[in-house]
Order: structure tokens, then sequence, then C-alpha cells
């Protein structure tokens, strides 16, 4: 659902690399992390649960990627004028066709941890399961919900919620407060990530009918978006500190502030292509707190 920068492709096997968008990849897998540091924390880690769900994770995020790309093509949002990084479908580095069967091999995968944890935490993770494949296609394709502002709140709750609490409840078999808790920080620096992405797009999203959050807000609501999703994800922190669901230890999570200060004043000051640098680093921002965080609630 987020986009990357990348360098000029060669080859076949290049081309793919710049489809699955790698460098969204390390925030994929960020909630699965922190939940399974909570699992850890409160005494019950499953590592066959943790790859499951990093195997889903990484799998739901490239199959998404996959689809946004040929989805994005062929409703005109991606064209010549882009600002973004190379998308395979829109510049002919592969077919339209070669990348709607690598997205329904992608989420057909998928399904294989998904299983495993079906079978752990029961039907409520088959619908959930379903759900997630449903919103990696919907979110430009079918139904669309991304062109009509609503992929912010997707991707917030999928990653959020879903990805965090539900990781650390396949563990527990329980939805603890920590639990919910710290998958705000994760859900709000995710869906961060999507803010950079469609503000940079504003314009050309606008002329293709692509009505997100961002087109309706204006640059000024989107940077304002950004600033606040970044403050909730620290006040999150301390709100799990004072409420002693964890020591001290998980303000470690604030060692990541002078990253996320210096990528609120780009997204404050530049417009354009000058965001594909602040929507990397946004990313990196989000695995690095996801470390510190984890680590500090299992301290």
């Amino acid at each position: 659902m987020v986009n990357a920068a990348s360098s000029p492709v060669s080859s076949q096997a290049s081309a793919w690399m710049l489809a699955a968008r790698p460098k969204t990849l390390p925030a994929a897998v960020s909630p699965v992390v922190v939940g399974s540091a909570v699992g850890l924390a409160e005494g019950r880690f499953d590592p066959w649960v943790a790859i499951a769900a990093f195997a889903v994770a990484l799998l739901l995020q490239i199959g998404a990627n996959f689809a946004n790309d040929v989805a994005d093509f062929r409703s005109g949002a991606d064209t010549e004028q882009r600002l973004g990084p190379t998308r395979v479908t829109q510049s002919g580095l592969l077919s339209a066709r070669q990348v709607e069967v690598a997205t329904a091999v992608a989420l057909a995968l998928a399904v294989i941890p998904g299983l495993y944890l079906i079978w752990q935490g029961g039907w409520v993770f088959a619908v959930a399961g379903f759900l997630a494949i449903g919103a990696a296609v919907a979110y430009t394709a079918g139904p669309a919900y991304g062109y009509v502002g609503l992929g912010d709140i997707a991707v917030f709750l999928f990653f959020g919620p879903v990805a965090v609490a539900g990781t650390a409840y396949l563990m527990t078999r329980q939805l603890t407060p920590l639990a919910l808790l710290s998958s705000i920080p994760m859900g709000c620096l995710i869906t961060a990530i999507l803010v950079v992405n469609n503000l940079r797009d504003i314009e050309t999203d606008r002329a293709a009918g692509k009505m997100t959050l961002a087109v309706r807000m204006g640059r000024g609501g989107a940077r304002v978006e950004y600033a606040l999703l970044l403050a909730l994800s620290y006040l999150a922190s301390v709100v799990v500190w004072l409420t002693d669901l964890a020591s001290y230890w998980v303000l470690l999570s604030l060692v990541t502030v002078p990253l996320a200060f210096v990528l609120l004043q780009r997204v404050r000051t530049v417009e354009g292509r000058a965001l594909n640098p602040v929507l990397a680093g946004t990313a990196r921002l989000c695995l690095f707190f996801a470390v510190a965080y984890a680590v500090g609630i299992v301290l």
C-alpha cells in the first residue's frame, strides 16, 4: 500500500524487485516485531506464530504492491508525469498480465502460513485473513477504497490493531491493554508513510480522480495529519509507561525522535519528488521505532 524509491532496472529480476518495493517491507513486518515483543513481555512467546505472521505480512505487502502497480496503471493514476519511483506496469518493464498473475501468486502463498495462524486462533483469524487479502487488492482495484479517501483508516486498522494485537493474541490467547496500546504507534507510523505518498501525488491523483484524504484536505491538512500521527506514536509509548504496563525502558522508543523531527521538517518544506526520501525515511523511522519499542517492553 506504500511507495519507496528504487534504482533503474535492466533485467527481469530487477524489474520484479522494483515491483515488490523492498523498501516498504521493513515497515510491513514492524507490527509483527511489536506484537511478538508483547507476547514475549507477557511470558508467552511462540516462535512459530512469529515466523508465520512475518511470512503473511511480507507476502501480503508484496501482493498489495503488485496490485497497486497494475491498478494505478489501468486507472490512469500512474502516467509519465508520475513524481514517485518507476512503476513497472506503467513504464512497460512488465506487462499488466504478468503483474496480475504475480499478485495472485503472492496472495495465494500468504494463505499457506495464514492457515497455521487460523489453526492457532480460530475462525476470527480466518475472517481477518480474508479481509486483509481483500484490502490488499481493493486499495486501488475493485472497490478501490483508496480512491475515496479511506486508505488511511484501512492502513491504520490492518497495520495497527489487526497486525500487532492479532500477533500478540495468538501468543497470549488474550487481548491485553499492552497489546492494544502497542498497536497505536505502528498503525500511526505506517499510516504516516501513506500520507507522505499521497501528499507527493496530490496533483496527479486529483487529475486521475483518485480522491485520497490528502487530495480532500489539501497539502496543509496532509502535513497536519502527518505531524499528528508521529506525535500520537510517541504519546502512546509514554502512556504505556505511565499506566505501568511496561517499565521506563519502553521510553527507549524516544531515541527515534530526532529522525522524526527531521522528517517532519522536510514534510513541511518540500513537495513533489523531494518527498521520495521522506517516504523512505518514514519507513525507516517505523522500523527503528518498532525495534526500540519492542526492546523496551521486553526489558
